[in-house]
């Protein structure tokens, strides 16, 4: 009798247990259909009814309308942002330019001592402000994705090559020397802005450098390349370094050289937007070294299939 007893509990149980795996097999199908349609944009309600599922398909489809709203919003503020920023650029360049101009046209009159310290003051002034918002226009283009790089595979040399003639003439003048070690190794950037983020990273060290050189090389990993941009400056204290890369931080021992304090930040930026990273090593009174790492492939994940309106769902 208590054989039976039993046998009729294990199998209720199991009828039971294999009942709700079904349901919540079930369940869990139509969830992952429902998102599945949805990735491509292509949800609606398919019950109309007084059961869970119905509710949860009402509701999921309202979370999706919000998010698509969210989306259009954020894409409308980007616009507003977009051609605040066009204005901003166009509205400034005439103005900045004249002044540039009347000032070296000043510079080339005969004044008085007095007169001509001034307006180099002036024209001094004029090139840091055009570097601002040079700067500003383009951290603020790559901050709300209106700056796209176009990273592809490609061959550091030329790019190297081409950061050191820019700013070779400025280092002479200095009595410094740059030092480009010849390289074949390739990776995944964009040439156009990781050459301006490296002319950053080379321009600081000239700024920071009264003597000896600084020595470009680079350096192949399994999954990144590393640049480093090695300098015998003044070097950088330890409670320093996590503050460098952050935006208009310049340092009360500098902070009578040329400089705003933003071309490190956006050079991080630059980097981050592509799969990259950067890194500094140094010894106060002694040099920086900055290493700059760039992925050998393209690391970062394709949404190009999913609809704007569910990528801030997915984020």
């Amino acid at each position: 009798m208590w054989i039976f007893i039993v046998f009729i509990c294990v199998t209720v149980t199991a009828i039971i247990i294999f009942v709700n795996y079904r349901r919540t097999k079930k369940t869990m199908d139509t969830i992952e259909e429902m998102l599945n349609v949805a990735v491509k944009g292509e949800f609606t309600e398919g019950q109309f009814n007084e059961t869970r599922m119905s509710a949860l398909e009402t509701k999921f489809a309202h979370y999706l309308s919000a998010s698509a709203l969210s989306a259009q919003n954020v894409e409308a503020e980007k616009d507003k942002i977009k051609a605040l920023i066009a204005d901003i650029s166009h509205q400034t360049k005439t103005p900045i330019a004249n002044l540039l101009l009347y000032s070296e046209l000043l510079l080339e009159e005969e004044l008085p001592q007095q007169i001509e310290g001034n307006v180099s003051a002036i024209h001094e002034q004029t090139q840091k402000l055009k570097f601002l918002i040079e700067s500003l226009v383009k951290l603020s283009r790559l901050e709300n994705g209106i700056l796209q790089l176009v990273p592809r595979m490609e061959k550091l040399q030329p790019m190297l090559e081409r950061a050191v003639w820019e700013l070779k003439q400025k280092a002479e003048e200095k009595g410094l020397q740059i030092s480009l070690h010849n390289t074949d190794i390739e990776a995944y950037f964009d040439p156009k802005w990781t050459g301006e983020a490296i002319c950053n990273v080379i321009d600081n060290a000239i700024k920071y450098t009264e003597h000896g050189e600084i020595c470009v090389s680079a350096i192949s990993y399994e999954m990144f390349v590393r640049i480093d941009i090695a300098d015998t400056g003044c070097g950088i204290r330890e409670e320093e370094l996590p503050k460098i890369f952050m935006r208009f931080y310049r340092s009360e021992l500098v902070k009578d050289e040329e400089g705003v304090g933003i071309g490190l930040y956006l050079t991080r930026e630059i980097l981050q937007e592509q799969g990259g990273y950067i890194k500094v090593t140094s010894v106060y009174g002694q040099g920086s070294k900055f290493s700059i790492y760039l992925p050998k492939n393209n690391f970062k994940k394709n949404t190009s299939t999913i609809p704007e309106s569910l990528k801030y769902v997915l984020k």
